[in-house]
């Protein structure tokens, strides 16, 4: 199902993605991909793939630190493929890849991972899924929302997982980008 959902929305998509590429190229300089190494199931690595929202070398004086909503880092042009979640369409390959699925919980960078894992307990058990391009967290939460709280979807989602689960979280991410809630 997720290799077929992905290769789909990335067939429908096709036409976008050089436009978007463009307008990242036009708006600000630095490549329009954005790789970063995220930990997946099993707790192995992976290279994820978004375009870029934000200026390049975002991180260069500040280290490894999250965004923030009004994130002053974040592009004109970044800020509408967030507020659309467009910047996540690369991500398609990555399912493609087998990286990920389609819905699972958000893959984290390996630093935050460390610190998580002996900060809050049960967090370990989001890597015994495929991590997602949307979760359960992203459709019932908000972007600033506490990672605590975040990690209390991802495990109801992984104790309760089913296809139907999946079925109604794409769902509601559909929703969520058209009313652009929590962006």
């Amino acid at each position: 199902v997720d290799l077929l959902l992905s290769s789909a929305c990335l067939i429908l998509t096709l036409p976008l993605l050089p436009l978007i590429a463009l307008a990242i190229k036009l708006s600000s300089p630095g490549s329009v991909f954005y790789l970063q190494e995220r930990v997946c199931f099993g707790g192995k690595r992976f290279r994820l793939i978004k375009f870029r929202s934000m200026i390049e070398d975002a991180e260069k004086s500040s280290g490894e630190t999250y965004s923030t909503v009004e994130d002053p880092r974040v592009t004109p042009v970044g800020r509408v493929l967030r507020r659309f979640r467009i910047d996540e369409l690369p991500q398609l390959v990555n399912v493609v890849k087998g990286d990920m699925s389609f819905v699972g919980p958000r893959p984290e960078r390996p630093k935050f991972v460390e610190g998580f894992e002996f900060a809050l307990p049960g967090y370990n058990e989001r890597h015994k899924v495929k991590p997602g391009i949307t979760g359960l967290a992203q459709v019932r939460s908000y972007y600033d929302t506490a990672f605590e709280n975040k990690l209390k979807y991802d495990l109801a989602y992984i104790y309760n997982h089913s296809f139907s689960l999946d079925l109604l979280i794409i769902l509601e991410t559909i929703k969520v980008v058209l009313v652009r809630r929590g962006s």
